[in-house]
């Protein structure tokens, strides 16, 4: 089945209102996150003093020879999309849209002349989603099934954020903290990271876990540090200490840490960090996200590769698109997924989805539908082209 056409598009959703009136603000527009530019005292106090770029999401639809069309998304729309119509599309319209390895091995080899991580990637994952949900709706089949079907029924969920109170509610038992402080703040931020999880640890009690996310802002002794302070609370893992490039760093961290699980590759891109990672024995946990490095085809190489090596995967924001749930549920090395809770307290899960079929938690687990596809619930009247 050949591809027709490639399009960089613009989702135009139906506008939605919440039923309810939050209860306050999110966590993720009031609390400050430690981050790579938290030395920096002009950006520090919230990430959206740099990170605000105004490149959105961008999408990609393809169309197959028989008129069966698919989306895929990722971000930094601008560069990405760039990426796509210039270069990737051109090179990819007529050939066949279900040899998508193949397609996924041409984009990695057609992005060597400007790197095939960083904006490349995304631009490769876009491309890379929406051939699988053609590929799903052209066969009628749920994309899970086209990568070995359901391993599970259902599958468990933490949830990430700090507006713990709100997460019991919805009947979530593990959470994920976002570590507030880092080396920029000396030893009262130290205290006050100890003092936000001994907190929480008191809150849920001692039949929950707690993760804590530290966004790529501290160094080796800061997280040895901080992981030793952090012992009597039971703290699961620490995920993503380290600039993720620095890959003594992280061999340093694992030597110093050998009790501690550590969890990286939100911001791994291809699948040979996590190769590489595996081999060293650098991390616990690989967290790729599917709509940054390279797509569910290249997901599926590091599940594999984990599963082999006796590690696990647990996909960055996995459970909040519809592409990391069913690379999840059909992956073994998959044990839990991650649920990032962006909105308000007060506000019901299945309002702050992004897309209007994608799968909600429901008391701390997940299950999803058989649509075909990634069975995203788009109309083809909300597509419209691309801007900017």
């Amino acid at each position: 089945m050949k591809i027709k056409s490639i399009e960089v598009v613009t989702l135009n959703l139906p506008p939605r209102e919440y039923s309810v009136t939050p209860r306050r603000k999110s966590w993720n527009d009031t609390d400050e996150v430690a981050n790579p530019m938290s030395g920096y005292p002009h950006v520090k106090r919230h990430r959206s003093r740099w990170i605000d770029m105004g490149w959105g999401p961008v999408w990609v639809k393809v169309t197959l020879e028989n008129g069966v069309w698919g989306l895929g998304s990722s971000a930094y729309s601008r560069p990405v999309a760039a990426i796509i119509e210039d270069h990737l599309a051109p090179q990819l319209v007529g050939q066949d849209g279900f040899a998508i390895e193949r397609l996924s091995d041409m984009m990695f080899r057609l992005t060597k002349l400007y790197g095939s991580t960083g904006l490349a990637s995304y631009a490769i994952s876009a491309l890379d989603l929406a051939l699988w949900d053609a590929k799903g709706k052209a066969l009628d089949q749920p994309v899970y099934s086209l990568i070995g079907g359901k391993l599970k029924d259902r599958i468990y969920c933490y949830s990430t954020g700090n507006d713990i109170d709100w997460y019991q509610e919805l009947g979530f038992t593990a959470h994920k903290l976002a570590c507030p402080y880092g080396p920029a703040d000396g030893l009262d931020g130290l205290q006050k990271n100890v003092e936000l999880i001994a907190g929480v640890r008191d809150q849920v009690g001692d039949d929950c876990e707690i993760m804590l996310d530290c966004w790529m802002s501290l160094d080796v002794d800061y997280a040895v540090r901080l992981a030793e302070a952090l012992r009597p609370y039971r703290v699961k893992w620490i995920e993503e200490c380290l600039i993720p490039e620095d890959f003594d760093a992280h061999a340093e961290l694992r030597a110093r840490l050998p009790w501690q699980t550590l969890t990286a590759g939100e911001h791994w891109y291809t699948h040979f960090p996590f190769q590489y990672a595996l081999k060293h024995n650098l991390v616990d946990i690989l967290q790729p996200d599917i709509e940054w490095v390279g797509g569910l085809t290249t997901c599926i190489k590091i599940a594999h590769a984990a599963e082999a090596a006796g590690k696990k995967v647990i996909p960055h924001t996995g459970a909040r698109t519809a592409y990391g749930q069913h690379f999840s549920f059909a992956m073994a090395a998959v044990p839990w997924i991650e649920y990032f809770i962006g909105s308000p307290p007060g506000i019901p899960l299945s309002e702050s989805t992004t897309l209007p079929g994608m799968a909600y938690a429901v008391d701390g687990w997940l299950e999803i539908s058989d649509e075909p596809g990634f069975g995203l619930g788009i109309e083809e009247d909300w597509i419209a082209p691309h801007q900017g």
